[in-house]
């Protein structure tokens, strides 16, 4: 087993609405600090925010100076910890060209739908191509999801996370994070 590879993106575009129409969704504050929280506990190696919207962008900007070097520093060292796996960018391609430049390799990419449409590949075979030192883009949409285009791109499609006894199935963004990366990073506990 090799160290995993794995980088996240949550997309703020191209996403859809509850109508299915293609928009640039905007950003929020808990979005930034739980999946960052969530990354870094996961070991994650970097957690992109890609947003189109400059305003947007400027604000997460703002939120990361705060934290990192304004009095949230001091306040609460272990934001600004986790924060340091965040990065803002305007693009999509930009996140691929960066894991590009590091990796030296184009990565894997694993979309998420809480549709079962597009799913093609269940958690454990993911986890296992993780395991063995693949490099991976696990993409989170928000609003009402990763935009059709962009799905059809993924090299991969993770089976929607399910609860074992009820058939509704609409998680936060956060919620869907952290069970996905538990099961793609996290302890092997139903072995024990």
């Amino acid at each position: 087993m090799s160290d995993p590879k794995l980088y996240v993106a949550l997309i703020h575009y191209p996403v859809i609405n509850k109508e299915g129409k293609i928009i640039a969704s905007s950003v929020t504050n808990l979005d930034l600090h739980d999946i960052s929280r969530i990354c870094r506990t996961y070991g994650v190696k970097r957690y992109y925010v890609v947003q189109p919207l400059r305003e947007q962008r400027e604000l997460v900007e703002e939120l990361l100076t705060y934290w990192q070097s304004g009095y949230g520093r001091v306040y609460n060292p272990d934001r600004e910890e986790a924060l340091k796996v965040l990065k803002v960018v305007p693009s999509f391609k930009l996140v691929l060209k960066e894991i590009e430049e590091i990796e030296g390799k184009r990565p894997i990419l694993i979309g998420t739908d809480a549709r079962e449409d597009y799913a093609n590949i269940k958690f454990l075979p993911m986890r296992k191509l993780i395991w063995q030192g693949e490099v991976s883009l696990l993409l989170l949409g928000t609003a009402w999801g990763l935009a059709p285009k962009l799905l059809d791109d993924c090299d991969y499609i993770l089976e929607p996370v399910k609860g074992a006894q009820s058939d509704y199935n609409h998680l936060s963004v956060r919620a869907a994070a952290a069970i996905i990366l538990d099961r793609l990073l996290g302890e092997t506990w139903w072995k024990e």
